[in-house]
């Protein structure tokens, strides 16, 4: 047996090679990925309750019936939604607000389109009412963290 004292190298990379890269590279935005949509499924606000859009279809004060059913027959449900979690956010947390946007949005996907906008809106309310500092505190994977970037805009 001949025993060389240069090192042997292979020109060529075997496939195990590749579906180790192609491995390293692909596993932890998969665990990522789980992990941010596991976190979105949370129930932040701890009390359980119905779907935003409920509390939204309400009958305005003052109005009658038909003239109630006219202006939420006008208003898109996106919209209606948008309105209903900016007082919300005012009254409760705008953490509070995006736990109603996930629930919504997972009751009615149509507004799935939707929720980065209202996301957005909810931030840069949040910083009017709290300051740029308090208002990320609120931030939750929703929508693709629109919530901080409308902070982020408001903020500049």
């Amino acid at each position: 047996m001949k025993h060389s004292t240069t090192p042997q190298t292979r020109s060529r990379r075997g496939p195990a090679r590749r579906v180790g890269r192609t491995l390293a590279f692909v596993l932890p935005v998969v665990l990522v990925f789980s992990g941010t949509l596991a976190v979105a499924r949370v129930n932040w606000s701890g009390n359980p309750s119905g779907p935003v859009l409920a509390a939204a279809d309400t009958a305005v004060p003052g109005a009658s019936s038909a003239v109630a059913s006219s202006r939420a027959a006008a208003r898109a449900p996106h919209e209606v939604l948008r309105d209903t979690l900016l007082v919300e956010s005012q009254r409760e947390n705008p953490g509070v607000a995006l736990t109603h946007l996930q629930q919504a949005v997972d009751d009615r996907p149509s507004l799935a389109r939707h929720c980065a906008s209202i996301a957005r809106a909810l931030g840069k309310a949040a910083v009017r009412i709290y300051g740029p500092a308090r208002a990320q505190s609120f931030a939750r994977p929703v929508c693709d963290t629109s919530f901080a970037s409308g902070v982020l805009t408001a903020h500049r």
